[in-house]
């Protein structure tokens, strides 16, 4: 058996392609507050007030609703994956607790690899009147768009709720 050998432009075509591929990768999506070890270092227990953390580290990503005195900093680095879905690469969530007067108690850390894997029901929320069936879903939008309607009609009620209308009435923005 005889092997041919590959031109060399063919060659220097393919490693170009190859090494191109790295020049259209997505860069990572850097998200919510990062929260150092020099910023945890200057909050006291029981000295350090609310506002002193704020004034830190920034509003927090969210306040726990069952206990309003954990405020609860996240940050996510994400990065494209194939067929375009978002993967977390790493994730840092630090939990700030607060006494009942708004001292500051105490600080824990969690990172990706304390994350508990939630797995989603695939089954639907059955909705009230069954599924619409393909002629329904043509036919039943027929005649209910009506853009200048709404609009006609608030106005000539003295409605509010219209924007950039020139009633005298609102809405209160």
């Amino acid at each position: 058996m005889r092997l041919t050998k590959l031109p060399k432009s063919l060659l220097m075509t393919a490693l170009l392609g190859v090494s191109g591929c790295a020049v259209f990768t997505d860069a990572p999506h850097y998200r919510g507050i990062s929260v150092s070890q020099s910023d945890l270092k200057q909050l006291t227990p029981g000295i350090s007030q609310q506002a002193d953390v704020q004034a830190l580290l920034g509003p927090p990503t969210f306040i726990e609703q069952y206990d309003p005195n954990n405020w609860v900093y996240v940050a996510q680095v994400t990065k494209m994956r194939i067929a375009q879905t978002e993967g977390v690469k790493s994730q840092n969530v630090v939990v700030v607790t607060f006494k009942n007067d708004g001292t500051f108690k105490s600080v824990t850390q969690e990172t990706l690899a304390d994350a508990v894997p939630v797995q989603m029901d695939g089954k639907q929320t059955p909705v009230p009147g069954g599924t619409a069936g393909f002629f329904q879903q043509v036919v039943g939008g027929v005649g209910s768009y009506n853009p200048l309607g709404a609009a006609t009609d608030r106005s000539s009620t003295g409605g509010a709720g219209t924007l950039g209308g020139s009633g005298g009435n609102s809405g209160g923005f």
